[in-house]
């Protein structure tokens, strides 16, 4: 190749030219030569190919007899006398094509592969070497190795796919790279433990080199499993174009919807390296090594087709790659369809999500905030309104014992605690306006969450990192939790918490006495209960009761021990209340003092939050109706405590 002769003449009839390629090449071996007919022989030629770059010293005949186009193009050149030089631009392929052509116009035996086929067959094509021109031509041998040998290969099938981008054009007109696809479609639409495929055995039905052996002949396939995402990695290497065309002519043959997610994910993960960051290990364990990062344009490309090829049905795709899309679509400034359809999806299987993945920074180039919540703010409203529309938990179904702990793990409880915990990880942010605090936390229904604590908790970190903060804006804040609906341990903390308002508090203090009296009549009743049970059973001899009997007395020893410690406390709280009512009786006496601490703690004296006999602890009408409905659960138990005393 390059401007070396071709040392090859012929005779004047073409029709001769095997015959005479025959006698040159023993003449050639006898000189010493070895017949290649790119290396310069001293004969010298009498036509110049130029492919591109490259000029090929050639032969007409050899050519004439096999290329009909070839044949033209030297009998229009015949006739100018500065030598017939024929230039061939579009050579499908390019000069590595032509090369092999005019090895097989030579009588060289051409070495066919998956990888060569497609140019070969295109080049042939362009050059017209049809059994018209002459018997056994290059097209009718490059189709044969198509049909039977690449076409039944699934690893043939894909490099041969893979050619067909550099011959596009022609390759399609060909209809290779629908014969491609159609075949890699089945294969992939096959249960791999159907009959037809290589078992997956080892000893002698594999190979030193770990392929498969056929009837002990080795087929040069690798071992696979017999899930059916044995062709991920394989489809991955395609192009974005003709993977794209794969997946939608496997769906038309119906495969599951869930085997396309999966294959969508690891290409994903194959292309777009940044959601590589947590993690290097695909859903479905198969290890994901990244290529060679394409261009942020190539990759803004591939989340937009990426987000039009996943399925839409809830929980087909992970939401871990989603939100990961979601990323690096805000990163890549993909289109506004692209990011609202990403949020949309989310939102519609945010139960599945986890604080980790939840945590987007805020790409904006104003930069308020350190994480973007407005758009899990969007994602929330999605999943609310998605919830709704399916028929989600209502209030209705919520009982009391629900909110009294026994939390159901329906999805809308599931996200509400999710946003609890993405609420306390933001509530940091110094920037993080108060506003956009409370419309996140005010979004989740409160029939939602059973405890407020995951809610309370985000609400006193808000309040540590923003201590300037009004009195009046720290009771709006604390308005979104339910005291009620706060556990003895975070009622403990609360009533110690130096950044809650003081209503706040004596709120607290309030239900965390109501808690303890209920825990302790429930003791009492459970004693009871126990030691009337006891003479009952004594008279009754059955077999192991008496192990029972004594569990049961140990337990009741361990309800007494605790009910003596819940006094205490009862005591203790009610000698503070009884304290924190007397100083605020003696800050209401002088009218005139009254007016700096009224702005100080945000009430009235009229109000009366501690006062026992009202039953109130805050102004609201809510907490007064609560109070009122458990007053007389209080008295009851408060003099069933004084019986037992």
């Amino acid at each position: 190749m390059g401007n070396g002769g071709l040392g090859l003449k012929f005779g004047a009839n073409p029709w001769r030219a095997d015959t005479d390629r025959e006698l040159l090449v023993k003449v050639l071996e006898l000189m010493g030569h070895t017949f290649d007919p790119f290396c310069t022989t001293g004969l010298p030629s009498d036509v110049t190919i130029e492919v591109g770059e490259i000029s090929f010293h050639l032969h007409k005949f050899p050519l004439l007899s096999k290329s009909g186009l070839l044949e033209k193009l030297i009998g229009e050149k015949s006739d100018e006398e500065d030598g017939c030089i024929i230039k061939l631009p579009d050579v499908p392929g390019g000069a590595k094509a032509f090369e092999l052509v005019a090895k097989f116009c030579y009588g060289v035996k051409l070495e066919l592969t998956a990888s060569n086929v497609v140019y070969v067959r295109c080049a042939a094509e362009h050059l017209q070497m049809t059994e018209e021109i002459a018997e056994g031509n290059l097209i009718v041998q490059t189709e044969t190795f198509l049909n039977q040998v690449v076409l039944r290969s699934w690893k043939d099938s894909i490099k041969a796919l893979q050619t067909c981008d550099d011959v596009l054009p022609h390759a399609e007109d060909l209809h290779i790279v629908k014969r491609c696809i159609d075949c890699l479609a089945i294969k992939a639409c096959t249960d791999p433990n159907l009959p037809g495929w290589p078992m997956r055995e080892h000893g002698p039905m594999q190979s030193p080199g770990g392929s498969v052996l056929w009837n002990g002949i080795s087929t040069g396939a690798r071992l696979r499993n017999s899930s059916m995402d044995w062709w991920y990695a394989d489809a991955s290497s395609l192009s974005l174009p003709m993977y794209r065309r794969l997946i939608s002519v496997m769906e038309s043959r119906g495969i599951r919807e869930e085997i396309v997610a999966g294959s969508l994910t690891f290409y994903a993960k194959m292309r777009l390296p940044g959601l590589n960051r947590r993690q290097s290990i695909s859903t479905t364990g198969i290890h994901v090594e990244p290529k060679a990062a394409p261009s942020e344009e190539e990759q803004k490309h591939l989340i937009e087709e990426l987000d039009r090829l996943l399925p839409l049905q809830k929980g087909v795709t992970s939401t871990k790659l989603l939100l990961g899309l979601l990323r690096m679509a805000m990163i890549l400034h993909a289109s506004p369809y692209c990011l609202s359809n990403l949020e949309r999806r989310i939102g519609m299987q945010l139960d599945q999500a986890t604080l980790e993945d939840l945590l987007i920074p805020s790409f904006s180039d104003s930069m308020e905030t350190l994480y973007n919540v407005d758009c899990i703010h969007r994602i929330l409203e999605h999943f609310l309104a998605m919830d709704q529309m399916t028929g989600g938990v209502s209030p209705g179904l919520v009982d009391d014992e629900q909110l009294l702990g026994s939390p159901s793990l329906t999805p809308i409880t599931l996200v509400a605690k999710l946003i609890d915990g993405y609420l306390a990880e933001v509530a940091p942010d110094v920037n993080l306006k108060l506003r956009k605090f409370q419309s996140l936390a005010a979004a989740v229904p409160e029939f939602a969450r059973p405890l407020d604590d995951g809610l309370y908790r985000a609400i006193d970190i808000y309040l540590k990192a923003h201590p300037w903060l009004t009195e009046s804006e720290r009771e709006e804040l604390c308005r979104l939790m339910d005291c009620q609906k706060l556990s003895l341990e975070a009622c403990t903390h609360a009533a110690q918490n130096e950044r809650l308002p003081l209503r706040v508090v004596v709120q607290v203090l309030f239900f965390e006495q109501l808690q303890l009296r209920t825990s302790i009549a429930g003791c009492l009743l459970v004693s009871d209960n126990l030691d009337g049970s006891r003479p009952l059973g004594s008279g009754l001899p059955l077999s192991g009761e008496g192990a029972g009997w004594a569990s049961a007395v140990r337990e009741n020893q361990a309800l007494k021990v605790g009910m003596d410690g819940m006094r205490m406390r009862v005591s203790e709280l009610e000698q503070e209340c009884s304290s924190m009512r007397e100083e605020i009786e003696k800050l209401a006496l002088g009218r005139k003092g009254w007016s700096p601490i009224q702005r100080k703690f945000g009430f009235n004296m009229k109000s009366q939050m501690c006062s026992a006999q009202e039953g109130s602890v805050s102004n609201g009408k809510n907490a007064v109706d609560r109070v009122e409905k458990l007053q007389p659960k209080v008295m009851k138990n408060k003099k069933q405590l004084s019986l037992n005393e």
